[in-house]
């Protein structure tokens, strides 16, 4: 099937993401209006402790305006790499250092309408580092066991789909592990 961009216009700008409306002719020859939120890259990390608990953030996400409790991410910087930007995000929100994250996939996290991937890591055998969240983040951490985590996606207290991504990968990781 073949589909054409035959005009591109950036409808707004903004500080993290951008919007496009583009016209598209579609494999029956119709053109349509396909609009697209272009935004960077971004990592998440599922931080496992010692005593085999997941370490979360809880903060506040303006968009629901909720304190949301999701897994560590952030976007990846120009020019950094997936994995980098992984552990400088899991040093930055939880005060955690891992030299051996696992990466286990990326994935789209709204595929109809944006560009961003989120690219996910599981860390274990964490190391003590320096907590330094950015100005304009206020995070509470909180642990909890994986079958808590489980169920705290189905109760609808997880709401963030990247967290509950991360949550059945770092499932499905022990069970491969155990194997």
């Amino acid at each position: 099937m073949s589909y054409e961009v035959i005009e591109s216009k950036c409808a707004y700008r903004g500080k993290v993401l951008d919007i496009y409306s583009d016209k598209v002719t579609m494999p029956n020859g119709n053109v349509t209006v396909r609009e697209t939120v272009v935004r960077g890259n971004a990592a998440a990390i599922v931080p496992v402790d010692e005593n085999g608990n997941i370490i979360f953030v809880r903060q506040y996400r303006h968009a629901t305006k909720e304190m949301i409790l999701e897994i560590p991410a952030g976007m990846i910087e120009v020019g950094e790499n997936p994995k980098d930007a992984a552990g400088r995000e899991l040093e930055e929100e939880v005060g955690y250092k891992c030299d051996d994250l696992f990466f286990v996939n990326s994935v789209y996290m709204a595929i109809g309408i944006c560009t961003e991937q989120i690219y996910f890591y599981i860390a274990e055998n964490l190391e003590e580092g320096v907590i330094n969240p950015d100005p304009d983040e206020f995070i509470e951490i909180e642990r909890y066991s994986l079958d808590d985590a489980i169920k705290m996606t189905f109760s609808g207290e997880i709401k963030d789909v990247k967290t509950m991504a991360g949550i059945f990968a770092y499932k499905e990781y022990l069970s491969n592990k155990k194997n």
